[in-house]
């Protein structure tokens, strides 16, 4: 998923923005990788060299990913799939979505309108060095200082070793972007 979304931000001459990323755009080949799908449901218009713009405002928004310059209908560029993965890290690590009971639709209220963020429940031992801070990088509210996903694959790539080393994390937690389905 991470190295997909890589691939398609350094696409040149232009990154390709998916804009849409969500658990249900995130599905899982045979062999158990993720890979990254749900493209062509925004239409979107060049606003600038590497900034765009939905051509229609969206008024409804029943998702909690979409970032929060894409909910007030500004330009973005791409950074707005990082906010997404950001929070999709976010409930893989705690195990429910952002503001769980309440429907998406407030939930993206909360988070784009009124710049709320979910509460990391766990511990701080809970969490694998280097994740949380992550997490909350990713969905920064200034787009400039969300990771690109490169960065994140280079962290992920720190963090799962540095878990694979301690033995708390390597028995415990395992870390779904290096875990394979064997049949």
């Amino acid at each position: 998923c991470k190295r997909g979304l890589n691939y398609l931000h350094e696409c040149k001459p232009e990154p390709i923005i998916h804009g849409d990323l969500s658990p249900k755009n995130i599905v899982r080949d045979d062999e158990g990788k993720l890979k990254v799908a749900g493209f062509g449901s925004l239409d979107l218009t060049k606003v600038s060299q590497d900034k765009l713009q939905m051509v229609q405002p969206v008024s409804n928004f029943d998702s909690v990913y979409i970032a929060p310059e894409m909910y007030r209908n500004e330009a973005f560029d791409r950074s707005v799939d990082t906010f997404a993965f950001g929070l999709i890290l976010y409930e893989m690590i705690e195990g429910s979505p952002a503001f769980h009971p309440k429907p998406q639709e407030e939930a993206a209220k909360m988070i784009c309108s009124e710049g709320l963020r979910p509460l990391f429940k766990n511990k701080p031992k809970s969490y694998p060095e280097g994740v949380k801070e992550l997490i909350q990088e990713c969905w920064d509210p200034t787009p400039s200082i969300r990771p690109t996903f490169s960065d994140i694959i280079e962290r992920l790539n720190k963090i799962s070793a540095s878990c694979s080393k301690q033995t708390r994390w390597r028995d415990n937690f395992k870390l779904p972007w290096k875990q394979a389905v064997h049949k």
